[in-house]
């Protein structure tokens, strides 16, 4: 394989791999960032069956993200804000808190695709509305806690 031959790949050729959980979020997708040799951004293409969504609602603090709709339609959660979206739209997603917080829905009877890129940092915490949580990822730690659980900066220090 060439140099340049290893930077391309079709989108009708990738292998996608299924997950599910529960009755609301399922998807096909394949993370394409390793397939192209990306150091900086992250690439995925997400196939989305009717009726369900491939993430919860969710924000960055650090990461943008970037969504292209290839083929279907649905929802946009975006905010306190909702927005019909269809193949051709592109959103932004930049760092944020609970204004920034999105999702998409595929509320339609069709299949909906995407692509999404996004910056990849070493560490990023991210915020879920829905479930009150705050995710905390980077060098290997994978942490979530509830929004609601404060702990003194001090406590149990020596």
């Amino acid at each position: 394989m060439t140099m340049i031959d290893s930077r391309v790949v079709n989108i009708d050729e990738l292998k996608l791999e299924h997950f599910a959980n529960g009755d609301k979020f399922e998807c096909r997708a394949a993370r394409l960032g390793p397939l192209l040799g990306a150091k900086d951004l992250g690439y995925s293409y997400d196939v989305v069956p009717p009726g369900k969504r491939s993430c919860p609602f969710h924000s960055h603090r650090g990461e943008e993200e970037v969504f292209f709709i290839v083929k279907g339609h649905g929802t946009l959660r975006y905010g306190d804000e909702m927005r019909k979206i269809r193949a051709g739209d592109v959103i932004c997603c930049p760092a944020g808190g609970p204004e920034t917080a999105h999702q998409i829905v595929n509320d339609s009877e069709a299949e909906l695709a995407y692509l999404s890129i996004s910056t990849m940092l070493p560490a990023e915490v991210c915020e879920y509305p829905d479930s009150r949580k705050i995710g905390a990822f980077g060098g290997g730690l994978r942490h979530m806690t509830r929004a609601d659980d404060r702990l003194d900066y001090w406590i149990d220090e020596k």
